[in-house]
Order: C-alpha cells, then sequence, then structure tokens
C-alpha cells in the first residue's frame, strides 16, 4: 500500500469572477525595496497608458518567480519555437535598471 505521503495533495483555489478573463500588457515597469519588487502592468499606446495589474512580491518569491518563467520558457521554446526577442523601447519606458 502507497505511502500517504506520496500521494498528491488536492488543492482548492478559488478563482474569482472577475480576474479569468486576464488583463492584456505589452509593457511593463518594475521597481523594488529592500523589503519586496512591484511590478506594474500596463498598456502602452499612443495617448493613453493603463496600468492594468499590479503584483508586489517578497525578494525570495521573486526568484522562484524569475526560474518558474525561465523554465516555462525554455519549455515552450523545445515544443514550439525559439521566441525572438521584441526590441526595447526607444523612450526606454517600462523596466528600471
Amino acid at each position: 500500500m502507497p505511502d500517504d505521503k506520496q500521494k498528491p495533495k488536492e488543492i482548492k483555489i478559488h478563482f474569482p469572477e472577475n480576474l479569468r478573463g486576464g488583463v492584456y500588457a505589452n509593457n511593463m515597469y518594475v521597481t523594488h525595496s529592500r523589503e519586496e519588487f512591484i511590478l506594474d502592468f500596463m498598456v502602452w499606446a499612443p495617448g493613453q497608458n493603463t496600468i492594468t495589474a499590479r503584483v508586489i512580491v517578497s525578494p525570495g518569491h521573486m526568484k522562484r518567480i524569475i526560474k518558474a518563467l525561465r523554465e516555462n520558457l525554455s519549455r515552450y521554446e523545445k515544443k514550439f519555437q525559439e521566441i525572438e526577442e521584441a526590441e526595447e523601447p526607444k523612450d526606454k519606458i517600462g523596466f528600471t535598471k
């Protein structure tokens, strides 16, 4: 008989109706303090720039997010094709350094 520790745990997650459709973003602004990273996702269009989502995470969680994104990007490119990196905006809006 298998050990209970080996059974996958079922995790129930509530997904609010208003978030199910997701939001679109074609740009992101990143800033940080010692305690947190702030990621502002936005739609950047001439004359109409709008924040569509803000995510605030701890530095440790940010490292895990970056690792997950790298792993998923690698899987995507293996399955489909290598993605060509988009050019940076000429006015450098979006990413802090």
